[in-house]
């Protein structure tokens, strides 16, 4: 059953214990309704996509109660000091590239070297980032391909049952989701919101735009379509046997032949598998490389629940490079 929390000091409290122990909390902020869980928490990150019913692994954006909390977990450029100087709190999202000690999931940026971040505009927001004492990753909180919600009610009527708790923050200000900006290289922007580019342009000088209808690749982070990250070596998809020269990506009983195995989970978990995914290519990818292997074997992974994400996270590290 999804708890109704009401926004006082109680309600922030139990959302966040909720939250530090791998739970679902959806929680209002200034864009709109956001469906929160640890971003440090491999499994709670992968249990967004489950909720949503998400079919891909796109990029989730990771909130935090201060710049020096998120500048903390990736490597802020002079821009990004200045505009979170001038619009944090806000709806501007800033995608930067991860620190190598970062604490953030690589499920929550999608096995990239960037992470989505920003600070909310909304005291009750702020106030459970404060008491969680670490980031939220947090989409919006509604089913995949739904209308985002603007009130804890619109939350309740599409996850009730599938989440932990809903803290009702009241309804949204702004009702659009934030600007997402990269400022990984050439300041970009990724996806129009609740921050003017007439603003932001005022702070750092013009941006560069995207041509979303030319891109037809998996999303680079929150409103943008590139690459994600792709193991350096190729990868064999449904493999039934492991050869000589392969490295082995396992979901349940191991096959038997390889030198190097990563499991994603040895029962059978999709959820633990989805939260393991992309720490395994990454291990594989280097271990394998390291000891002159040729390729990833990968055993079939069922295609349902959380299966149809991972599958296509799959097929496309899998795809031919260009």
């Amino acid at each position: 059953m999804t708890e109704l929390l009401q926004a006082d000091t109680r309600g922030v409290a139990r959302a966040a214990t909720l939250l530090r122990g791998g739970a679902l909390v959806a929680f209002g902020t200034e864009t709109v309704y956001g469906l929160g869980a640890d971003a440090t928490d491999d499994r709670a990150v992968a249990a967004i996509f489950a909720a949503k019913d998400r079919p891909r692994f796109n990029p989730l954006i990771c909130h935090y109660a201060s710049a020096e909390t998120a500048f903390a977990d990736v490597v802020a450029n002079n821009d990004a000091h200045r505009l979170a100087a001038a619009l944090w709190p806000g709806p501007l999202t800033l995608v930067l590239p991860r620190v190598p000690a970062c604490r953030v999931s690589l499920l929550a940026s999608a096995g990239l070297d960037t992470i989505a971040v920003r600070v909310p505009a909304h005291n009750v927001a702020l106030a459970l980032l404060r008491e969680c004492a670490r980031p939220i990753a947090a989409p919006s909180a509604n089913r995949s391909g739904k209308v985002s919600p603007t009130t804890a009610q619109h939350v309740m009527a599409e996850l009730t049952g599938r989440i932990a708790a809903v803290l009702d923050s009241g309804p949204c200000d702004v009702g659009v989701e934030s600007t997402v900006l990269d400022l990984s290289n050439a300041p970009t922007l990724l996806r129009p919101g609740g921050a003017t580019v007439e603003a932001i342009e005022a702070v750092i000088g013009p941006l560069r735009r995207i041509d979303h209808t030319l891109s037809t690749a998996t999303p680079r982070s929150p409103g943008m379509l590139a690459s994600h990250y792709a193991p350096r070596l190729p990868m064999r998809l449904d493999a039934q046997s492991v050869q000589h020269d392969e490295a082995l990506l396992s979901f349940g009983t191991p096959l038997l032949g390889s030198a190097i195995t990563f499991d994603l989970s040895a029962n059978g978990d999709l959820t633990e598998a989805a939260a393991r995914l992309f720490d395994g290519l990454r291990m594989l990818d280097d271990a394998a490389a390291s000891r002159g292997l040729a390729r990833i074997a990968v055993m079939p992974i069922p295609h349902h629940g959380l299966g149809l994400a991972i599958n296509d996270r799959l097929r496309r590290a899998a795809a031919p490079r260009m």
